[in-house]
């Protein structure tokens, strides 16, 4: 399909906060219309389509859980019917909370696979039917995958569920120019990273990587648009590991 003559449309999940509305704000300044999903943050959610409006993006709220298949379907419903078919899917709505694996509590691992596998494989299985030819799909990993830190099992699990996911889904869509790659941020001063723990501990995340800082969400936000947009169309399959050089 030929999109030069109209807005592309981008869907963004989790994106009310922190990595996924730096995302949302990036894709509508490079001129996409944005959908900003959320599971629970009307009201941030509700600002930042007021935000990007404000701006001359077009931008709207979709409440959806991820991990629920029905929920997901009524995303790309809502998009279709307000904005137009999808030809950005931005994986970003994840959960993580450390603890050791013998810790964990059965509650907790269906949270996390949850939201981080179910949810990333019910908006690509409804992608797949859905998407325009042409399109591009970013889903987050993480970089704690490559560090094997204590307190990180069951998280690094659901992100290696991811990366098989973007490696083995590439190859699935041949035929129709959709690129799928994932980013791997590492430490990004955002709640998510930051919530839980001691001043010392982020002061430590911060000088693990050689360019001695905590990544931003802003750094993050750019990669994506970097994978969503026309310079990486020979981008594919792959899992681009945004950490400062931390591994």
């Amino acid at each position: 399909m030929n999109t030069a003559s109209r807005t592309r449309v981008a869907i963004v999940t989790g994106a009310s906060r922190g990595i996924g509305a730096a995302v949302a704000q990036r894709l509508a300044k490079d001129g996409l219309a944005v959908v900003i999903n959320y599971a629970s943050s009307a009201t941030e959610a509700d600002a930042l389509v007021a935000e990007l409006k404000a701006g001359g993006g077009h931008a709207i709220a979709v409440k959806a859980d991820v991990a629920n298949p029905d929920d997901v379907r009524r995303l790309f419903d809502i998009t279709e019917k307000q904005l137009g078919k999808v030809d950005v899917l931005v994986n970003n709505a994840g959960v993580l909370k450390m603890l050791p694996l013998a810790e964990t509590s059965d509650a907790l691992y269906d949270q996390t696979f949850g939201i981080n596998v179910r949810g990333t494989f019910n908006t690509l299985r409804e992608a797949a039917g859905r998407m325009n030819d042409g399109g591009r799909i970013v889903n987050f990993s993480s970089t704690t995958l490559a560090l094997n830190m204590p307190g990180y099992a069951i998280y690094n699990a659901t992100k290696a569920a991811v990366e098989a996911f973007t490696h083995v889904f590439a190859k699935e869509l041949r035929g129709r120019n959709i690129t799928v790659n994932a980013v791997a941020p590492g430490p990004v001063a955002t709640s998510l990273f930051l919530d839980g723990k001691t001043d010392e501990q982020i002061k430590t995340f911060s000088n693990m990587p050689p360019l001695q800082r905590l990544g931003q969400p802003d750094d993050i936000a750019s990669v994506v648009s970097f994978l969503a947009g026309p310079d990486a169309g020979w981008v594919n399959g792959q899992v681009l590991r945004a950490n400062g050089g931390l591994a």
